[in-house]
């Protein structure tokens, strides 16, 4: 029987005028994004911890630190490449990734496939391995208020070695 673990993460940003809105490596028109040392992609940061805590090898902070200035407007996307780098040389393979997006605006659902394309194709996964999906908080906190998004990701890893 193979060996597997779990992971959650999560993230949150503040949204802001002049920046692009950024989810899952797919740029989604709106009149704010999401202020970041990065690329401030929600949806790929708590994806990313999801990742790393399933293999014990802590938090996106410690790996790409936002004191770094090389990582300065960086997309998230590439992060998690080499983040499936770092969990491949321990022995790990994600075969499930779940996901959730939590925004008030804007309307997500016609950017679910293509962020599901991005990601399924950086973790070498299939459609049916893969989820994205959001919800609102009914206009309770920061969130309601429109003050920024925030997402929530679990993954599985399966031991490759």
């Amino acid at each position: 029987m193979p060996e597997n673990r779990s992971g959650i993460g999560y993230d949150a940003h503040r949204l802001v005028l002049e920046r692009k809105l950024t989810l899952g490596g797919v740029h989604v028109p709106h009149n704010y994004g999401l202020k970041g040392h990065s690329d401030g992609d929600v949806l790929t940061h708590a994806v990313i911890d999801s990742i790393l805590g399933a293999a014990s090898l802590g938090d996106i902070g410690t790996h790409f630190p936002s004191s770094d200035p090389e990582l300065r407007g960086v997309s998230s996307i590439s992060l998690l490449r080499r983040t499936k780098k770092m969990v491949a040389v321990e022995g790990w393979e994600v075969v499930f990734l779940d996901a959730t997006i939590l925004a008030e605006k804007p309307r997500l659902s016609p950017y679910f496939d293509r962020m599901k394309s991005r990601i399924s194709k950086v973790l070498n996964l299939g459609s049916s391995d893969i989820n994205v999906k959001a919800t609102t908080t009914d206009g309770l906190g920061f969130i309601g208020e429109e003050e920024g998004i925030a997402s929530m990701a679990i993954c599985t890893l399966e031991r490759t070695t």
